[in-house]
């Protein structure tokens, strides 16, 4: 499955981790360490989560059971997705593009993005039963 980095966040923040998902091959485009690890920071910095709750999911996402795939056409087939769904940013794009070239479902927490990705590739909403399928 591809992992977006709602899900990523979340898992790191959990003390289990990635261990509700370890049934699964987990794959990402490399933006989603950057977005997930830009998560952590800025509710450490908001003072959301103490210090040491950050330190530790920070940790965990350095270590996340997800392979990084890059393929060649990754940028041009988000380029292309966006435009089909009429997104002006490029960042939720990518894993749908992803999940598209790797014939791969993508798993998301949120809303917006399984309502826009749902009409170009299967969406798995984490926290759900889908899960366990």
């Amino acid at each position: 499955m591809v992992v977006d980095a709602n899900v990523a966040l979340r898992a790191c923040l959990a003390e289990s981790g990635f261990d509700e998902l370890e049934a699964h091959e987990l794959v990402a485009p490399p933006l989603m360490w950057i977005e997930a690890g830009s998560g952590i920071r800025e509710l450490k910095w908001r003072r959301e989560i103490a210090a040491e709750v950050a330190d530790a999911a920070f940790s965990r996402l350095g270590t996340a059971p997800v392979a990084e795939r890059r393929p060649r056409q990754l940028a041009e087939r988000a380029w292309t997705v966006a435009e089909e769904l009429g997104w002006a940013k490029l960042y939720d794009a990518h894993y749908v593009a992803l999940a598209m070239l790797l014939g791969m479902p993508l798993l998301t927490i949120d809303a917006r993005l399984r309502r826009g990705a749902s009409r170009v590739v299967e969406v798995i909403g984490a926290g759900t039963e889908e899960l366990a399928e």
